[in-house]
């Protein structure tokens, strides 16, 4: 993946989040989970690193939103 870049933790309550997943559907409903609790990035695919299992999916998110909705994990 690529390096994080400092503005994406430029201030408490930002946050990197890289998730390394068995296969995409896996990756996208912790996605999904996560964004229905915080304010989060959109994702739109997974990456697959050369002669490595899985997949990854890296997003942000922001903590400092409001959460509005009930815990999902």
């Amino acid at each position: 993946m690529d390096a994080i870049n400092e503005v994406h933790v430029s201030e408490p309550g930002l946050v990197v989040v890289d998730v390394a997943a068995a296969d995409d559907e896996t990756a996208f409903a912790f996605h999904t989970a996560l964004a229905a609790r915080w304010a989060t990035t959109s994702v739109e695919r997974t990456t697959r690193d050369a002669g490595q299992p899985g997949v990854r999916l890296r997003c942000y998110l922001d903590l400092r939103q409001p959460m509005d909705a009930p815990a999902v994990l």
